[in-house]
Formats: C-alpha cells, sequence, structure tokens
C-alpha cells in the first residue's frame, strides 16, 4: 500500500517538471499511460541510487506523450490526484530523475 501511495507522489512530481516544457503534438496521454510510464522509477524515488533503465525508458516515453502544454497538464492532473495520499518520495530524487534519463525539461 506504501509503495502504491508513494509511486503517486513521485509521478505527480515527474509530470509537473514535463508541464512546464512546451511542446506541440498529436495525439492525448491518459492515467494510465503515466502510471504504466513510471511505475519502474518508484524504487529510485524512494531511496535513490541507481536509475533503473527501464524508468529512463519510461521517463522517456511519457515526456515524447505528452508534448503539448494540454497534454503534459493532463498528466500532471493525473498524478496530482492519486498523490493526495502519498509519502516516502524524496523530493531530491525526483528532481533529478529527467536530467538522470537525460530529459530535458
Amino acid at each position: 500500500m506504501a509503495n502504491s501511495v508513494v509511486f503517486k507522489v513521485a509521478l505527480v512530481v515527474v509530470a509537473c517538471m514535463l508541464v512546464t516544457a512546451p511542446y506541440a503534438a498529436q495525439g492525448a496521454i491518459t492515467c494510465g499511460t503515466v502510471v504504466t510510464n513510471l511505475r519502474p522509477c518508484l524504487n529510485y524515488l524512494m531511496k535513490g541510487g541507481a536509475v533503473p533503465n527501464t524508468c529512463c525508458g519510461g521517463v522517456r516515453a511519457l515526456n515524447a506523450a505528452a508534448k503539448s502544454t494540454p497534454e503534459r497538464q493532463t498528466a500532471c492532473g493525473c498524478l496530482k490526484t492519486a498523490a493526495a495520499q502519498a509519502q516516502g518520495i524524496k523530493p531530491a530524487f525526483a528532481s533529478a530523475l529527467p536530467g538522470k534519463c537525460g530529459v530535458s525539461i
């Protein structure tokens, strides 16, 4: 249960950071897409250490999927809703994640 909550907070942090980068693209993003892409990042966001390749793949996929400002806002909203109960995510790890994965936001 705690891992689920922590995961949700991590997703909010990453998605909200992605919202700040304006891009134009077609398509729509769903909450399921956001959660699926960032699930492999949970352990890193709680404990730090090496970022798994699967996590960075998810961060890159989310960045590619949420190109427009409305799509990024949708992703952020999905994560904010889920993160209300979350705890255990280290903000420093969350803010460092995009850079560690080579994603510029």
